[in-house]
């Protein structure tokens, strides 16, 4: 089971966004990065096409690695690390702060 997943609430603990919060959009466990919305924003210049013919320069979210986000606790809104528990045979995740189980 993942301790990470889609549409978590997550926070930036380290790098130039630090104490950011977003929703995870995309995750790529072989590169060990995640796509966290309004975080990590980069321009790239955009070549002139049919749809739009002058180009320019367009603000792109860019993957950040694992280590650096942390999933955001339901009850205080802080940083937590994640436990799996195994509750009537089935897995659930909680969070190790509050001891909330996350969905």
């Amino acid at each position: 089971m993942q301790k990470l997943k889609i549409n978590d609430e997550v926070i930036v603990v380290a790098g130039k966004d630090k104490g950011k919060k977003g929703k995870l959009t995309n995750l790529n466990f072989k590169r060990k990065t995640a796509i966290v919305e309004g975080v990590n924003l980069v321009k790239k210049s955009m070549k002139p096409t049919q749809e739009n013919p002058n180009g320019g320069f367009a603000d792109m979210e860019k993957g950040i690695h694992l280590s650096n986000i942390a999933v955001v606790s339901p009850k205080t809104g802080a940083a937590t690390r994640v436990r799996i528990e195994e509750k009537d045979g089935k897995k659930t995740r909680v969070a190790v702060k509050c001891g909330s189980v996350l969905s």
